[in-house]
């Protein structure tokens, strides 16, 4: 996607964009200082491409050892960040898991291993 941005030369034009084209807009154009970044399920507004995006400019931002992002998902594609400690939240509160250990990506998998079992339970 390419930004797209104002005529006269300023932010891009969010309203012309879709839900998940602004989001990714707004972060790229305005994450780029140092500073702790805090983000809550981004991946709602995105699609696997989109997510794939937010990886990559993380991913950039965090070049900067001065820069730290603090990210809750649901995304198995996000969780997987270079780098990342991954802390996975259920009635056991906080626990540190591998990426590939989570409950998380175990069930993605699982999923994908055979969807047919999982579509059965919906009825």
């Amino acid at each position: 996607m390419e930004d797209n941005p104002d005529p006269r030369g300023g932010e891009p034009v969010f309203h012309e964009l879709s839900h998940g084209e602004s989001f990714l807009a707004l972060l790229e154009s305005r994450f780029r200082r140092q500073g702790l970044w805090l983000l809550d399920e981004p991946e709602s507004a995105l699609s696997f491409a989109g997510c794939l995006r937010l990886l990559g400019h993380l991913r950039h931002l965090l070049q900067d050892e001065r820069n730290q992002v603090v990210l809750s998902t649901h995304s198995p594609l996000l969780a997987a960040l270079p780098g990342a400690h991954t802390l996975e939240a259920g009635p056991w509160r906080l626990r540190r898991r591998k990426w590939e250990d989570t409950e998380l990506v175990r069930t993605w998998r699982d999923f994908f291993d055979s969807p047919d079992r999982f579509l059965r339970l919906l009825g």
